[in-house]
């Protein structure tokens, strides 16, 4: 049985992250594959050192700081900073923690073949040529599923070059979002195939064994938004006139653990999830949250983050999934997801 290595983010403190994980590694072991993920939880010299070496803003610098801050600032952000890898162990196969790329290059030796997950592991934003394998040793199998590049323009010339470079030898790659694929065949001539984000690989029935209980109470209206934006809760509120809903909100931001709402604070994924799929009405600007709200079939209200002027605006992936789920549907989604994967691996 050959061995799979998966990278991806997993220490943001992300449920969306957290389950793309999830959901590739039980896939990859649904198709009969050995899987685990390389534990990279990069240190702070690895962090300096790729900010300069990739051309990365340092405002990048600035937005940790922020998230620092609320976690130090909040008891429940602590709870769930510890709840996420806690799931992890429980539910998953992880390597020893991999701090530089040196430990990468070592623990993938574990390995048959290296998948790059999906998420926005190819942000120009943040580049990091660890998640294009690129400390793989000469020969290995490499395989980019569903990467996403979040964006729709055109990176500096310089990071062009690196993304160039880095996305060769690669034996089969697809990307999340159609808008990322005509990016990368831009920057690269390199045409990768678009392939749906890993949770959606998996079954409604089967996210439903994953959640846990929904909160107790009355009927509620569930809010999660990672951007901060008064708009947002404006929204809220009107829906709650409406409905007549008791809102609960999973906070993230400062402005979140400040609202006027009943907080749901510390969860796990398997809690996130059921969270979801017990509300009658989800108001989200994550990708993530979208996509579980529909995968659920609740009704699902998304604010979008960003404005579409904005040259970081990651509202493509919004558009991308939107236009697919209403041409596909979830089951030939999944099933088209589970067969490039297939093929991938076994080819």
């Amino acid at each position: 049985m050959s061995r799979v290595g998966v990278l991806t983010f997993l220490h943001n403190d992300n449920y969306g992250s957290a389950l793309q994980a999830y959901a590739l590694q039980r896939a990859i072991r649904g198709l009969g594959f050995d899987c685990g993920h390389l534990d990279y939880c990069p240190d702070r010299t690895e962090k300096m050192r790729n900010l300069l070496r990739s051309g990365n803003s340092p405002k990048l610098i600035l937005e940790g700081m922020r998230k620092r801050q609320v976690k130090a600032g909040q008891e429940g952000a602590r709870r769930k900073s510890h709840a996420i890898p806690a799931f992890y162990e429980r539910e998953m196969q992880l390597s020893r923690p991999c701090r530089n790329m040196e430990e990468l290059r070592e623990e993938s030796g574990n390995y048959d073949i290296l998948v790059c997950g999906s998420d926005q592991i190819w942000n120009p934003v943040w580049l990091n040529p660890a998640y294009f394998l690129t400390f793989a040793p000469e020969g290995k199998k490499k395989v980019a599923y569903a990467a996403s590049l979040g964006i729709a323009a055109m990176p500096p010339e310089g990071k062009i070059r690196k993304i160039r470079k880095w996305t060769e030898g690669f034996s089969a790659v697809s990307v999340r979002e159609e808008e990322g694929a005509e990016l990368l065949e831009k920057m690269t001539g390199l045409r990768a195939d678009v392939m749906p984000d890993p949770v959606c690989l998996l079954s409604r029935d089967e996210w439903a064994n994953v959640a846990g209980p929904a909160p107790t109470g009355d009927r509620y209206l569930l809010c999660y938004f990672i951007g901060e934006n008064a708009g947002y809760r404006e929204k809220v509120r009107k829906i709650r006139s409406e409905t007549g809903l008791r809102v609960l909100e999973i906070p993230v931001t400062a402005e979140g653990y400040d609202s006027e709402f009943e907080k749901l604070e510390g969860l796990d994924p398997a809690a996130f999830l059921g969270a979801v799929f017990g509300t009658e009405c989800f108001c989200t600007d994550s990708f993530h949250g979208l996509v579980f709200g529909t995968l659920a079939g609740v009704r699902t209200e998304v604010l979008r983050r960003y404005r579409d002027d904005d040259p970081e605006s990651k509202n493509s992936r919004v558009d991308h999934f939107l236009r697919l789920i209403r041409q596909e549907g979830p089951d030939e989604m999944r099933s088209r997801g589970l067969a490039w994967l297939r093929r991938a691996l076994e080819n």
